[in-house]
């Protein structure tokens, strides 16, 4: 099957799934996508049971789909462009403290937290071949909140502007982070632990400043050509060459391309649509953006439920993957707020800060991608059921119930948005 009818068939399975929950269901379309591709994997699994299809064919369509690179190298930089042209700097600057300490400190204390309990319960129920490296591996997946499934949900509540922007802000950057802590334990694991502390961190900081300062360039570069023109398909083309073309040198680079592309689409989002844009121009090129993240997340997530058919999980991987829900959570909750604690004498925290940005951290596809980009099959086979349990209700409980998280602590649209 070629890469056109992957997508044909794809694009309208989705398409087919967005109207009947546009029209019927009327959930938030990432969650109501994901689940009724949940449904049709359920029917998918009934139906090879009974022997009406078989087993071979729905495992050959989905290996076809390449989940790693269709999210590293094909949406991940559309998605956060698009999500990052969004982003006020103003905001952003007003909760900079919160997001600068969420989406690095709280990254790395979660990473520990998550690897250390994972590595102990692993062990505990027989996963012997879970070294305390792997499992800051596992750790290092499972940390950051994704950006597609923050961005794609937040963006339909009626979230207070203050709590948006941090939430936003800290999913668009510790992907990147975590992306990177991710890469430096890799690079530990394939030098059989000869690479040291000191080597990883000076890994871990060039990526991730290199991929700031690249990010910077690119935008900056793009914005000074924006203001010499005065044709929307001309910027549009600029701004894909962004997207595309930044994206892949960043990576040739060895610098971190998530982080790049969320600098970047701040850069033009702001200065770029700000001075550098006609009013028709802007009109044109946000919706051409917000249609383009639609779609990717639409099919994304469908993509996400789908998977589900082919996650072997005997019951101590099933145990494992309920109580990484648990760890998660837990560690979410307090890697926010002992940042928190510290940040007292500078920023003012709302009540139920704390409680909102736990349960709205969302984990998802880039969790998935990253585990699903692991080279060692044996560790994949356990991390894999463990992270989609994860997912799966990071996603459809944490994001139906968000909202009434929101309302609880009056942090709604209409409330005052001093503090998060």
């Amino acid at each position: 099957m070629n890469l056109f009818d992957i997508s044909a068939i794809v694009l309208t399975a989705s398409a087919i799934g967005s109207f009947v929950n546009h029209k019927w269901i009327r959930l938030p379309s990432s969650i109501g996508l994901l689940l009724l591709a949940m449904g049709l994997g359920f029917a998918g699994i009934f139906l090879q049971k009974i022997g009406v299809i078989s087993n071979e064919h729905i495992e050959l369509f989905l290996s076809s789909i390449n989940f790693n690179e269709t999210v590293f190298h094909g949406m991940l930089s559309f998605l956060l462009f698009a999500g990052s042209l969004q982003i006020n700097i103003e905001d952003l600057k007003s909760a900079k403290l919160p997001i600068a300490m969420t989406a690095t400190i709280s990254t790395l204390l979660s990473t520990l937290m998550i690897g250390l309990a994972f590595f102990m319960l692993a062990n505990r129920l027989g996963f012997e071949n879970i070294t305390l490296l792997y499992a800051m591996l596992f750790g290092a997946i499972l940390s950051p909140t994704d950006p597609i499934a923050a961005l794609s949900i937040i963006k339909k509540m009626r979230a207070s502007k203050k709590i948006e922007t941090i939430i936003t802000g800290e999913s668009l950057f510790n992907d990147g982070v975590a992306i990177v802590i991710f890469l430096t334990i890799i690079e530990i694991l394939h030098s059989n632990g000869e690479a040291g502390f000191a080597q990883a961190a000076e890994f871990l900081l060039l990526e991730a400043g290199g991929g700031i300062v690249f990010g910077g360039i690119i935008g900056w570069i793009a914005y000074r050509m924006l203001l010499k023109i005065d044709d929307m398909h001309v910027e549009l083309f600029i701004m894909l060459a962004v997207v595309t073309g930044g994206y892949t040198l960043a990576e040739k680079l060895r610098l971190s391309a998530p982080l790049a592309m969320v600098v970047a689409g701040i850069i033009i989002g702001n200065h770029g649509r700000s001075h550098a844009m006609s009013d028709h121009s802007r009109i044109y090129l946000d919706a051409f953006w917000e249609a383009i993240d639609e779609i990717l997340n639409t099919v994304l997530f469908f993509l996400i439920g789908l998977e589900m058919m082919v996650i072997n999980a005997t019951a101590a991987l099933a145990l494992l993957g309920a109580a990484c829900i648990l760890i998660a959570l837990s560690a979410r909750f307090v890697s926010i707020a002992i940042p928190m604690l510290f940040l007292k004498p500078f920023y003012k925290a709302r009540r139920g800060a704390i409680i909102i940005l736990t349960w709205g951290g969302l984990r998802g596809a880039l969790s998935i991608a990253m585990v699903l980009s692991l080279q060692e099959q044996s560790i994949k086979a356990i991390f894999l059921p463990c992270i989609y349990f994860v997912v799966i209700f990071s996603i459809a409980v944490q994001g139906l119930t968000f909202s009434k998280i929101l309302r609880k602590y009056k942090m709604e649209l209409q409330s005052s948005s001093n503090g998060a």
